[in-house]
């Protein structure tokens, strides 16, 4: 059975090898990077803002129900669309993230001015754009797409030797790319959560987290359950030895589903759970989680992964105050501010976590993505707000591709994972050459674009965290 299993993938432990003991890169090259993906999307909505279908535009102002869009779409101009937002979004990011990686100032400098050349031609013309309060709701919903799309380019490109191994996650302290990717997922879905935008549920409690928190549990059990059975590289470092994302983010859902605290206080209830984390940690057990010394038992199998849980608590708790304050204070029902303060309180919050990064990662502990550290909190939550008040310079209609994912989040990423690991079990990815390599990230690239514009044309929805 163990030959079985390791033919399906004979390469495991260089697999594992080749991303361990890796110390990242600055955080001012990965913001550079960064700022490239919502300039890119600011680029493709003034580029397409002119060839908007009537359909699009019908559903962006009048909000129809799901079966009268699904049928006033025609699915060939649909697929175009989708096509081209790939060819704008998505292949010049994985262009960055890989073969253009060296010249990332470059590019960025490029793009934005750019940006600004293509803003100030279209601003004489009459084009589609959005007002007020669902203004900010694309914005939102550009920088949730935004990161899932960083998300699942890089899960598979970090497998290949022409994605650079400072973007691929830290084994302890440091900053890169991909160390973003789990701290952003958390962030994106507090910033928009109920309880930041103070919607109360009718339903009791426990049930409440039973609803939310059953599924990711179910999806943590499979992965686990699949990974061992093809005997699938596993990063021990990252979580542990059984846990993975998807528990993670069944811990969260749970503590916040037991602790129902108002959004306005929510963030200083956060900020307590990582003083106090911190605090712990400083005090020995920053030494127990980096160790590589694990016992028997289940809690120190999966140390990493369940520690952790406290830094991604107090992150979530601070997201949904964040929501609250940008987007969603004041107003029942969860409707949005609609006021150009909001542009400037999302930059000035940004700059104020920024400094306290830096305050952090100089003088109480380096950034670290394995602990879930206060420094890597804040460092989350600084990248996340420049992104995301960058994309709110913008009052575009968005894109079928971003509309698509947005409406499909957890099941982009999951078709993402599965697709990652069909990739992997068919394909010697550590020797691929540079051409093969890149041939086969635009491949996987695309395949998950069009395949979930399609669930979306259909109107299919999986939502529930």
């Amino acid at each position: 059975m163990d030959s079985l299993r390791s033919s399906f993938n004979p390469h495991k432990h260089l697999k594992e090898q080749f991303v361990s003991n890796l110390t990242g890169s600055s955080m001012i090259r990965i913001s550079a990077l960064l700022t490239t993906v919502p300039v890119l999307v600011l680029l493709r909505h003034s580029i397409s803002s002119q060839t908007l279908t009537d359909a699009d535009t019908k559903e962006a102002y009048l909000k129809k129900n799901d079966s009268a869009v699904v049928a006033s779409k025609n699915l060939k101009s649909y697929l175009a669309t989708l096509v081209m937002d790939f060819v704008f979004i998505v292949l010049p990011m994985l262009s960055l993230f890989t073969v253009l990686s060296e010249w990332v100032y470059l590019w960025t400098i490029l793009l934005l001015l750019l940006l600004v050349v293509s803003i100030s031609i279209k601003r004489s013309h009459c084009l589609p754009y959005l007002e007020g309060p669902d203004s900010f709701r694309t914005s939102i919903s550009s920088y949730r797409v935004a990161m899932m799309f960083v998300t699942c380019l890089c899960i598979l490109a970090v497998d290949f030797q022409i994605f650079p191994r400072e973007f691929a996650k830290t084994e302890t302290y440091g900053t890169s790319l991909m160390d973003l990717g789990v701290g952003s997922f958390v962030l994106v879905n507090s910033i928009v959560s109920r309880q930041a935008r103070n919607v109360l549920v009718s339903m009791n409690w426990w049930k409440a987290a039973l609803k939310s928190t059953a599924p990711l549990l179910l999806l943590g059990f499979g992965r686990l359950f699949s990974t061992s059975s093809v005997d699938y590289q596993v990063h021990v470092g990252e979580y542990g030895v059984h846990w993975n994302f998807f528990f993670t983010l069944a811990g969260v859902s749970i503590l916040t589903s037991t602790l129902n605290v108002p959004p306005k206080y929510s963030g200083i209830l956060g900020s307590v759970i990582l003083v106090g984390y911190q605090i712990w940690l400083t005090n020995g057990l920053n030494v127990y989680l980096l160790s590589n010394e694990r016992g028997m038992d289940i809690i120190s199998r999966n140390k990493e992964g369940i520690f952790s849980i406290f830094g991604y608590w107090g992150m979530y708790l601070i997201g949904v105050q964040v929501g609250y304050y940008l987007f969603f204070g004041n107003h029942s029902s969860g409707m949005l501010r609609s006021n150009n303060g909001t542009r400037i309180r999302a930059w000035l919050l940004s700059i104020m976590f920024w400094l306290l990064t830096l305050v952090l990662d100089r003088h109480v502990e380096k950034i670290s993505r394995r602990m879930c550290n206060p420094a890597y909190v804040t460092w989350v939550l600084a990248q996340n707000l420049q992104l995301l008040a960058i994309l709110m310079l913008s009052d575009f209609v968005p894109g079928s591709l971003e509309k698509a994912f947005d409406r499909n989040l957890l099941a982009s990423f999951l078709l993402a994972n599965v697709l990652t690991g069909l990739v992997n079990l068919s394909v010697d990815t550590l020797f691929a050459s540079s051409v093969s390599a890149l041939l086969i990230l635009i491949i996987y690239a695309l395949t998950l674009s069009v395949v979930v514009g399609i669930i979306d044309f259909y109107g299919f929805r999986l939502k529930f965290w």
